[in-house]
C-alpha cells in the first residue's frame, strides 16, 4: 500500500478548504470574486515554502473546475509544454497549467508558452519562492495577476490541526487521538507559520505516541517536546524573508528598540549569516549613530572582529553586546546626508571647478598656471586649541555660502555643531573682508 504523508492527504481540494490567507481568499477578496463571478485570469502566487502555495493552486483548479495540470520548472522541458498544450486542444477547453517554481522557466519555453497564455488556451498559476519583480521574466509577469501569502496566523495552524485530527477521511480522525489545546498551541508555535511543516510535526508525535489499554492516543507536550528536536529557521538567505529580517534589524537598531534588535540577531544568528549581521551593524555605526557618537564606528569594528575570531556559537557575545550599546546611543545622520546632499549637487551636472590656489603643483610648469599660488598653510596659523586654521576659500567660485552638512545637536555632534558653525562664519567674515 502506498504511504501519502499527512500533509499531503490534507491538501485542500476547493478554495473553501484552505486555511488562512484571508487577504485574498475571504468573500470580496481577488480570488474569490475570480472563482465565483467566473472571471479566470493567470496568477503568480509567492512566498517562502510550506506557505500553502500548491495547495492554493490545487483548491482553485478544484473551485473552478478546470482540468489541471502540473509541472516543475526545473525539471519539465518544451516537450512537456507540449504535452499539456496538445492535451488542451484535444478537449478544446481551458486548461489550468500548475509550474512550480516558475522564476526557473528558461527562455525556450516561455517563448512557447505565451502564445497559449494570450489565446486563454490555458490558465497559469505559476509558484515561487522567490519575488517575481526580480526573479521572474517580464513577459510572463506582465500577464499574470500576483499574490504574495503570508505565513499562517497560529490561529489558523491550530484551526488547520484540529480539522486534521477530526478529519476520518484524509485525517486521523479514524483513531482515538487525545490531545490538549496546549500541545497544539505549541506545534503551531514552532512552525513558524507554515502548516505543511505543522501537520509534518503533528504526525512525527502521533507516530511516537503510545497506544493507552483503551485504546486512546495520547499526544502530550512531552511526546512533541522529545520528537521535535529544533524548530527550522525559516530564512532564505536567496529569499525575501533573508533581506525582510536584516531589514527588520537595520531598523531596530536604528529606533533604538532593543528587545526587537536582539530578536531579529538571534534569527540571523540561527541562519549562521555574520556576513550580513556585520554589515549591518558597521552601516548603523556610521550611518544612523554618526558623529552623535563616533567612536560607535570603531567599537563596531572591534565587536565584529571578535566575533569572526570567535564563530558561532560564541559570536552572539560580542554581537549581542554591541547591538545593544548601538540600539542605546544618540542617533545622528548628518554625515550620511551630508555626503549624499553632496553627491546630489554633483550628479546634477553642475560644474565643479577646484579655486587655483588649492590645485595640484606636484608637475613643473605648474606654478606658471598659477596653481597653489597664494595657497595657506594652515599649521603656519593658530586659532586657539584648535590648533592650525585659516580663513581661505575652499569651495568654488560662486559656492562660498552653500552648506552641505546640517548639524544636530545631539551627543557628541553638539560640540562639532558650535565649532562647525563658528568656522564657518569666521570664514565667511574673513573672505568677505578680503
Amino acid at each position: 500500500m502506498k504511504y501519502e504523508p499527512l500533509a499531503y492527504r490534507m491538501r485542500p481540494s476547493v478554495l473553501e478548504e484552505v486555511i488562512g490567507q484571508d487577504h485574498v481568499l475571504a468573500e470580496g477578496k481577488p480570488l474569490f470574486q475570480m472563482i465565483k463571478k467566473q472571471h479566470l485570469t493567470s496568477m503568480i502566487l509567492y512566498g517562502r515554502p510550506g506557505i500553502g502555495k500548491t495547495s492554493i493552486a490545487h483548491a482553485f483548479a478544484g473551485s473552478s473546475g478546470l482540468r489541471f495540470r502540473m509541472l516543475n520548472a526545473t525539471s519539465s522541458s518544451k516537450k512537456d509544454l507540449e504535452t499539456v498544450v496538445n492535451e488542451a486542444k484535444m478537449y478544446r477547453e481551458t486548461m489550468a497549467l500548475c509550474v512550480d517554481e516558475i522564476h526557473r522557466f528558461s527562455k525556450t519555453q516561455i517563448e512557447f508558452l505565451l502564445p497559449h497564455l494570450e489565446k486563454g488556451l490555458l490558465i497559469l498559476i505559476g509558484l515561487t519562492s522567490e519575488n517575481p519583480y526580480h526573479h521572474i521574466n517580464p513577459a510572463i509577469r506582465s500577464r499574470c495577476l500576483i499574490f504574495e501569502l503570508q505565513p499562517l496566523k497560529k490561529r489558523d495552524i491550530v484551526k488547520g490541526l484540529q480539522y486534521t485530527i477530526n478529519n476520518e477521511e484524509k485525517g486521523l480522525g479514524k483513531y482515538n487521538i487525545d490531545i490538549e489545546d496546549e500541545t497544539l498551541e505549541t506545534i503551531a508555535d514552532i512552525s513558524g507559520g507554515d502548516m505543511r511543516q505543522a501537520l509534518n510535526k503533528l504526525e512525527i508525535s502521533f507516530l511516537a505516541a503510545e497506544e493507552d489499554e483503551n485504546g486512546r492516543i495520547r499526544i502530550t507536550l512531552e511526546t512533541v517536546k522529545d520528537t521535535i528536536q529544533k524548530n527550522d529557521v525559516n530564512i532564505d538567505k536567496s529569499g525575501d524573508s533573508h533581506y525582510n529580517v536584516l531589514s527588520g534589524f537595520h531598523k531596530a537598531l536604528r529606533g533604538g528598540d532593543v528587545d526587537a534588535a536582539c530578536l531579529m540577531l538571534a534569527l540571523l544568528i540561527e541562519a549562521g549569516d555574520l556576513i550580513g549581521i556585520s554589515r549591518r551593524v558597521l552601516c548603523v555605526a556610521y550611518e544612523d549613530v554618526g558623529l552623535a557618537k563616533p567612536e560607535m564606528g570603531e567599537r563596531a569594528l572591534a565587536a565584529i572582529q571578535t566575533a569572526e575570531r570567535l564563530g558561532f556559537p560564541e559570536a552572539r557575545i560580542p554581537l549581542a553586546n554591541i547591538v545593544i550599546e548601538l540600539c542605546l546611543s544618540p542617533k545622528s545622520n548628518r554625515a550620511y546626508m551630508a555626503v549624499n546632499e553632496a553627491l546630489e549637487y554633483v550628479r546634477s551636472g553642475k560644474k565643479v571647478t577646484v579655486p587655483n590656489h588649492l590645485k595640484d603643483t606636484h608637475y613643473q610648469g605648474a606654478k606658471e598656471l598659477g596653481h597653489g599660488n597664494d595657497y595657506k598653510y594652515p599649521h603656519d596659523y593658530q586659532i586657539g586649541k584648535f590648533g592650525g586654521w585659516v580663513a581661505q576659500q575652499y569651495l568654488p567660485s560662486g559656492m562660498e555660502n552653500m552648506s552641505f552638512y546640517h548639524p544636530l545637536e545631539a551627543g557628541q555632534e553638539e560640540k562639532y555643531k558650535k565649532l562647525y558653525e563658528k568656522l564657518k562664519q569666521e570664514q565667511l567674515r574673513q573672505l568677505n573682508r578680503l
